[in-house]
């Protein structure tokens, strides 16, 4: 039964899922038209709000994009990539390979999403050499890791709200990561998924004839390709500085520098800006020059495409829900019949649709804190249990929304029919686990 439902998902979406650019521009439509019959707007009141807030989120998706550039050069080091070709031999059978891939991604994605999604992606290519196992499924369990992603290390809201000088920081004051990252709802939340996402990718495994596999010879000839063209011959005096060991570790080592006065000396907390520092030099110390490091960013920039043409469509859908009204109708709605034990379960859900409409961690916070905040503390609930429902809901419907899925595709060489067939199943399974976790652990 199991897998005829995952069989009809998969050819659901096959068949009905659009190009994520297809998928952005008939979200903007529906938020569109959504204001107009909601909130009374004009059709030229939302086009307006719509072309005002187009460029709204320029600071942030460069913010996201050096986190995925960073990632993706960490995860393409020979030191990182010789302990990903390591781990691939060990699954002798199609199973082994689905659970050992999840696992690894749900533990990469836990530590950063960036860094999680390329080597998850990295990592699944890599087992498709050695193991012949569904690529798509395969593919499709290195994106599910990336449902922990708001659960932990890099959670935008977790690491928002422990920030001094906050935005909502005069109303709930700073909440640590103690009570959110590490709190133990959220820690049993995490092991939950550990546990229930690699088996439920287990379990979709099709059938030998309805496999479809890629050839390891292919894959090959891919790294070998890039391979080569790092190693070009260069004689110019300029390629001596470019590929020098002794500039990059000058360089990468007053990073590292900088990063032990941080972490150690001040015992300064997590933030995207630190973790991009982190990842950024310790690719350019791992990489060992410039060359290697500026191939691996090329690489890294193709991943990267799809985030740059849509995020400003996803700036303009988030100006249209915010400045409309609609994005707080709709947390609004969700709340307005809440208790203070349900609080959660419902803040989880409305984060759920509006990361359909607001698929940025962050953004969909500056969205919806301040009607959960208001709703948590007039029903006197749990405020940092709430601000994390917010974060698992804009974690949970990224199985469902493809942006996210962007550069683990790219890597992969597949498209977003391709794998979300498989992430629809997860998605119910998941908010089951997340909806219970966030009610009663």
């Amino acid at each position: 039964m199991f897998k005829s439902i995952t069989r009809f998902s998969v050819r659901l979406v096959e068949r009905y899922l659009p190009d994520p650019y297809i998928f952005v521009v008939i979200l903007t439509l529906v938020a569109g038209v959504a204001a107009m019959w909601s909130e009374s707007k004009t059709p030229m009141e939302v086009i307006d709000i719509w072309g005002n807030g187009f460029w709204g989120l320029l600071s942030f998706t460069m913010q996201m994009l050096l986190v995925l550039m960073a990632g993706y050069m960490l995860a393409s080091t020979p030191a990182v990539k010789a302990i990903l070709s390591a781990l691939a031999s060990l699954p002798r059978s199609p199973g082994a390979a689905i659970i050992l891939v999840t696992f690894v991604a749900l533990i990469a994605d836990w530590i950063n999403w960036g860094f999680g999604l390329v080597v998850s992606a990295l990592f699944a290519k890599e087992i498709a050499k050695k193991v012949r196992v569904d690529y798509r499924l395969l593919v499709a369990s290195a994106y599910s890791g990336f449902i922990v992603w708001h659960g932990g290390l890099a959670g935008s809201v977790p690491l928002t709200i422990a920030t001094e000088g906050h935005f909502q920081a005069d109303k709930i004051g700073i909440i640590g990561t103690g009570e959110t990252i590490f709190s133990t709802f959220n820690l049993l939340i995490l092991l939950a998924l550990f546990i229930v996402v690699p088996l439920v990718n287990r379990l979709m495994m099709p059938s030998e004839a309805e496999s479809v596999y890629i050839s390891p010879e292919l894959l090959e000839a891919d790294a070998k390709a890039q391979e080569a063209a790092a190693n070009a011959a260069d004689n110019r005096p300029a390629a001596r500085l470019e590929n020098s060991t002794v500039l990059a570790m000058l360089i990468g080592v007053a990073g590292l520098a900088y990063l032990f006065n941080y972490y150690v000396i001040k015992q300064g907390g997590l933030n995207l800006n630190v973790i991009n520092f982190t990842f950024l030099f310790l690719a350019i110390v791992l990489h060992g020059n410039a060359r290697n490091l500026l191939n691996s960013l090329n690489e890294a920039v193709k991943g990267g495409a799809g985030i740059i043409i849509q995020f400003p469509f996803y700036a303009g859908i988030m100006a249209i829900m915010v400045d409309s009204g609609l994005a707080k109708t709709l947390s609004d709605w969700f709340v307005s019949f809440a208790t203070v034990d349900s609080l959660p379960f419902w803040t989880f859900m409305s984060a759920g649709l509006v990361n359909m409409f607001v698929p940025s961690g962050g953004g969909q916070w500056a969205v919806q804190a301040p009607v959960v905040i208001a709703s948590a503390q007039a029903l006197g609930a749990d405020m940092p249990r709430v601000a994390m429902a917010v974060a698992w809901g804009d974690a949970w419907t990224n199985l469902l929304q493809p942006f996210w899925a962007l550069p683990v595709l790219a890597i992969a060489g597949l498209k977003a029919k391709d794998i979300m067939g498989f992430c629809l199943i997860q998605l119910f399974v998941t908010g089951v686990i997340i909806s219970i976790g966030l009610t009663y652990f």
